[in-house]
């Protein structure tokens, strides 16, 4: 039973169709919450059907619940140790483990202790988290992880001139603009908010500068910032479409070249 367990809640590359159905299963209820979750700030919607999304909430959390009951059932496949106990540690601290844990936690947080109606209200919303489950079925978000892990490197250099940048355009608008406008540059923190928007080129409005000297220091780093910008997103798109690749030749690799079965 266990070896059953553990075939259909680990992801569904088993051959089986119930594998397959108990993912898919799985990915919609979570998509399903995070629409429910959506609906409920509407206050209309949460009026006339709010007896629905609270059932729809708790026959989530009871399946949430047995998966993450079966997980800790098969810990010591999933997790191996050198005891239960230990096993089941180490699932319930995982990465994904504390990602299951946080997604029914909020429901039974209030039966558990006495809390704080305004504080649930905020740990309610920890129940979003429910999205990052579906990172078990779907391998977007660890491929976009392990990029970012190889091009840390670039990415911290990057973003060091960045923050470099910001600090310095802070600095100078602060002292050409702050004897004009103290209102809007009365220090070097709100400054730096208008280096950060303008660098990004958002450009909200809500700080600018009206000396020449501000205005041209300003259209200067809404310049740098078209291409300063962009060199992490450059940089996270080679290192995606390089490990695409690199993917895309190991699977190759492991059919036959001649009638595309996967090699034993």
């Amino acid at each position: 039973m266990k070896n059953k367990i553990f075939r259909l809640v680990e992801k569904g590359s088993h051959g089986s169709k119930v594998n397959r159905l108990f993912d898919i299963a799985i990915m919609t209820l979570i998509m399903l919450n995070v629409i429910a979750i959506i609906l409920e700030t509407i206050p209309e919607i949460n009026q006339e059907f709010g007896k629905a999304l609270t059932i729809f909430e708790i026959v989530s959390v009871i399946i949430f619940s047995a998966e993450y009951l079966m997980r800790i059932f098969v810990s010591d496949l999933t997790h191996p140790s050198n005891s239960r106990i230990k096993s089941i540690l180490k699932f319930i601290f995982s990465g994904y483990g504390i990602i299951d844990l946080l997604a029914i936690l909020p429901f039974y947080t209030p039966f558990l202790i006495k809390i704080d109606l305004r504080f649930l209200r905020i740990l309610r919303l920890t129940r979003f988290l429910r999205v990052l489950k579906i990172n078990r079925y779907n391998n977007s978000l660890n491929l976009i992880w392990s990029v970012i892990k190889e091009k840390k490197t670039e990415l911290a250099i990057t973003g060091f001139i960045t923050f470099l940048i910001l600090l310095i355009a802070s600095f100078v608008m602060f002292y050409v603009e702050s004897e004009k406008q103290p209102d809007a540059f009365p220090n070097i923190l709100a400054s730096f908010w208008w280096a950060v928007a303008t660098l990004t080129t958002v450009g909200y409005g809500d700080i600018y500068p009206i000396t020449g000297l501000g205005r041209l220091i300003s259209g200067l780093i809404a310049i740098l910032g078209i291409g300063l910008v962009a060199l992490p997103t450059g940089i996270v798109s080679a290192g995606f479409i390089e490990k695409i690749g690199k993917n895309k030749n190991k699977e190759e690799l492991k059919n036959c070249p001649h009638c595309g079965k996967e090699i034993q």
